[in-house]
């Protein structure tokens, strides 16, 4: 186990599932996996339309939302800035603020997607003051192209203890607006931070992104949601230039589609045991990139039927491997390639995914290490990974605070006999019912 590798406990919320588990154990199925099943809503719009709604003037309702670590944390957080919030099962009835926020101390977890919008919202509130501390593990992640970006447009933003990282210090003010250049190479959930926040910037803002964005599809998810929530917002398809003019979010009710890349690890599970897994409330138009993943599945011989309003995967006897592929747009499904590529016929190359290095955990260096555990060669590359088929055998595997690399190595315990994963309540910061599902669907998940 790494050094500097410490659970991060704080971070678990009330709707964690798997507090006070140590270790889990996960073997196969003793038959064919064949199921539909409903994945929880999208943890990219849960997020997002939470803030949105809270700052808008009015009643909102945001249905199917995705109960978990990152969502009750937002929740939280917004209800102390003053939103009237009140949960019904995966329904949230939100009273929105107007914009105006109350002064308070936050506490946000280890969710990206806060720790990215909530600071150019508190900056824009035009008065009121917030310290904002976040998990360890968040803490360790740069946020310094985000605030450097917003206080060119005017936002007061101070940090707490080193620099270019959480904690901060955020004093609400007008915050001008204008024109601001930022970078999308490490996280696009920079350019979404400055995008949520600037209808309540006093003047037109023009954001140009002055390089690459690792995964265009999740600002595009942004802006298409402001737009629902009234926002004037202009932009070419290239992305390259932006243009929010003042305009307050209007309340507004709206209904989540299933998260996507939740759903893609059952669809691999299907892959990898030649079974068959419907996900019902998710459809192949969705904006979500993840979706993308099913052309993977196709090339790696499964079959992929895609109805109105489900996906259906079926597997295949034997993978097909062989082959290399980019997936910079899909980067949160390298993980789950990666966890099934042992299994196929050939090789498997995953390039273009050097941010991933910089998520919760070192994604593709914790992702060899593991694999190499398991006893299946890797070669790992600075923004990539090769994997070649082998036999995994038994092992213990560490999570590293990581839901991605926990749900990615529950898929090897699908086939491989006595599969030991620690801290498998990580995977409470996206998905707290994972393990629970993977029982229901016939394997043997010992806690």
């Amino acid at each position: 186990m790494r050094e500097d590798y410490k659970f991060d406990i704080k971070a678990r919320s009330p709707w964690s599932s798997l507090n006070g588990i140590n270790k889990i154990t996960i073997s196969p199925a003793k038959q064919g996996i064949e199921a539909a099943i409903t994945i929880p809503g999208s943890k990219s719009l849960t997020n997002r339309a939470l803030i949105m709604s809270a700052l808008a003037d009015g009643n909102s309702k945001v249905s199917d939302i995705l109960k978990s670590d990152d969502s009750y944390w937002c929740i939280e957080a917004l209800k102390q800035l003053g939103a009237e919030i009140e949960l019904q099962d995966d329904i949230v009835y939100i009273k929105g603020s107007g914009g105006h926020l109350r002064s308070n101390d936050l506490y946000i977890g280890a969710a990206g997607t806060i720790a990215r919008f909530l600071p150019g919202v508190l900056a824009a509130s035009r008065e009121g003051e917030w310290n904002l501390e976040a998990s360890e593990s968040m803490s360790k992640r740069p946020i310094a192209p985000l605030i450097h970006a917003l206080r060119q447009l005017g936002a007061e933003i101070d940090y707490l203890a080193k620099k270019d990282y959480y904690p901060l210090r955020i004093k609400g003010k007008y915050v001008k607006g204008g024109e601001v250049s930022l970078s999308g190479s490490i996280s696009s959930q920079f350019i979404s931070g400055v995008l949520i926040a600037a209808p309540y910037f006093n003047e037109t803002t023009r954001v140009t992104i002055k390089d690459g964005i690792v995964q265009h599809a999740y600002v595009f998810l942004t802006l298409d949601l402001m737009k629902e929530f009234g926002a004037d917002v202009q932009y070419d398809n290239a992305l390259q230039q932006i243009v929010i003019n003042p305009s307050p979010y209007k309340a507004k009710d709206i209904l989540l589609e299933s998260d996507a890349s939740a759903a893609c690890y059952f669809l691999a599970l299907a892959a990898v045991t030649n079974g068959r897994i419907r996900i019902n409330g998710l459809a192949e138009k969705t904006k979500q990139p993840d979706i993308q993943m099913l052309d993977i599945f196709e090339k790696m011989g499964c079959k992929v039927i895609k109805g109105a309003s489900f996906i259906e995967l079926e597997g295949t006897p034997q993978l097909k491997g062989g082959f290399e592929i980019s997936m910079k747009e899909i980067s949160d499904q390298a993980l789950t390639l990666a966890a099934i590529a042992p299994f196929a016929d050939g090789p498997i190359t995953i390039k273009d995914v050097a941010h991933i290095r910089y998520h919760e955990s070192d994604r593709i260096s914790v992702i060899c290490e593991a694999l190499k555990e398991l006893g299946i060669r890797t070669e790992e590359f600075e923004e990539g990974l090769k994997v070649y088929p082998g036999a995994p055998k038994p092992a213990c595997l560490n999570t590293y605070d990581d839901h991605r690399v926990a749900m990615a190595l529950a898929l090897i315990g699908s086939k491989v006999e006595g599969i030991q994963l620690n801290d498998p309540g990580c995977v409470s910061k996206t998905f707290p019912e994972y393990f629970s599902l993977l029982e229901e669907l016939g394997l043997e998940v010992k806690r």
